[in-house]
């Protein structure tokens, strides 16, 4: 329940994010010009260094996840008050290649900071940090903190979902603190869950013009299969097949004996998923003499809207009145970490980051005068959960 108190520390909270507003995007500059693409461990980890000292200089206890194949995770806990600790999870990979800084360096130009990673999430780590000093500087922390930063969640969090999971069971509620949705900047209350599939077709190769009859094309079976797959799409209940990437054959005078597709797959209901597996296994080749192979599956459950996330995005909202920010709720198709924990049953409220637009393209950018106030919402949300 919300207080006279807890509206007078929100607008506290915003007077110190406005004052070091210049702080902010001294570190998220600094951020940004540490490059850190999912794909390359070193990169990475250097961003994972620096993170821990900043969060050591808060005071957090530090703890790092050391992995082989992608970059160490990192945790970082805030013991204060009682109770179970409130969850700001993010990630510091991105998917921009080393050396796009020399294409795409940061910069500020009409009130927005340009630069690799900027929006999608680097920003919303400044936020966490700033958020964190402004509980402190106010003296008004009720519940722990734990920060939770993976590192390979731009491929799948695939070594960062057990963390996630694990961490996230030990939490009261979870903050997500990738981008907000839209030009508006909404929090999103529901995503959908995503898989992916890869349909492989083996065939019989023979040369096109000599023995064409004895060739079994496994490029017209999977054109066959794929005209199947589409008919699983079912926009009423959100749920999307998309093949997105093909590949087959060696040269157009040879009948192709391999061929195969990567097919993008996406839910809105948990329910929904184990069906539209079982439809994919139960393709059958349309040519008895090629064979078929599906692997993969969903492997990102959807958030959905539940009452425990209504229920964080009216506390939030109202904070967020607090402060002059108009807010709202939107559904989105895109993933996140989120969706693990949400899944999980853990109450969470996802696209508190920034404000901005351009994820994944060369226009990435936030609204800078944006930044405090957001960041005040998320030291509100901590002080009132």
């Amino acid at each position: 329940m919300t207080t006279k108190t807890d509206s007078q520390s929100a607008l506290a909270h915003l007077a110190y994010c406005q004052q070091h507003q210049a702080e902010m995007m001294t570190l998220l500059r600094r951020m940004v010009e540490i490059e850190s693409p999912s794909d390359d461990k070193a990169a990475v980890d250097r961003m994972g260094a620096f993170l821990a000292r900043e969060f050591e200089r808060l005071g957090g206890t530090v703890t790092s996840y050391p992995q082989k194949n992608a970059g160490n995770h990192l945790k970082a806990e805030f013991a204060a008050g009682a109770g179970k600790p409130a969850l700001l999870l993010g990630h510091f990979d991105t998917v921009w290649s080393m050396g796009t800084l020399a294409t795409m360096p940061f910069r500020v130009d009409n009130g927005r900071a340009f630069g690799p990673g900027v929006y999608d999430m680097k920003a919303g780590i400044t936020m966490m940090i700033f958020a964190l000093r402004a509980l402190q500087a106010g003296g008004n922390q009720r519940r722990p903190v734990t920060v939770l930063l993976d590192t390979d969640e731009e491929v799948g969090s695939v070594t960062g979902r057990p963390v996630v999971e694990a961490t996230a069971r030990e939490c009261e509620a979870v903050f997500v603190l990738e981008p907000s949705q839209g030009p508006k900047g909404h929090l999103k209350t529901s995503r959908k869950g995503v898989g992916n599939i890869t349909i492989r077709v083996r065939g019989r190769a023979s040369h096109s013009g000599v023995d064409f009859e004895k060739g079994r094309s496994a490029i017209v079976e999977l054109a066959r299969q794929l005209l199947e797959i589409v008919k699983f799409t079912d926009l009423s209940r959100g749920i999307t097949v998309n093949p997105g990437v093909i590949h087959g054959g060696t040269r157009s005078n040879v009948i192709a004996a391999e061929a195969w597709a990567e097919v993008d797959l996406r839910i809105d209901r948990a329910a929904d998923a184990a069906a539209l597996e079982q439809k994919f296994a139960a393709l059958k080749p349309f040519d008895p003499d090629c064979s078929i192979e599906i692997t993969g599956g969903i492997n990102r459950p959807p958030m959905e809207r539940t009452e425990a996330t209504v229920h964080l995005f009216e506390m939030a909202r109202e904070i967020a009145g607090w402060i002059g920010l108009p807010l709202e709720e939107s559904a989105t198709g895109g993933g996140s970490d989120g969706n693990f924990t949400s899944a999980l049953g853990v109450p969470t409220l996802d696209g508190l980051g920034a404000l901005g637009e351009g994820a994944h393209a060369s226009h990435e950018s936030i609204v800078i005068e944006d930044l405090p106030r957001r960041t005040a919402l998320i030291a509100g949300l901590l002080q009132t959960l």
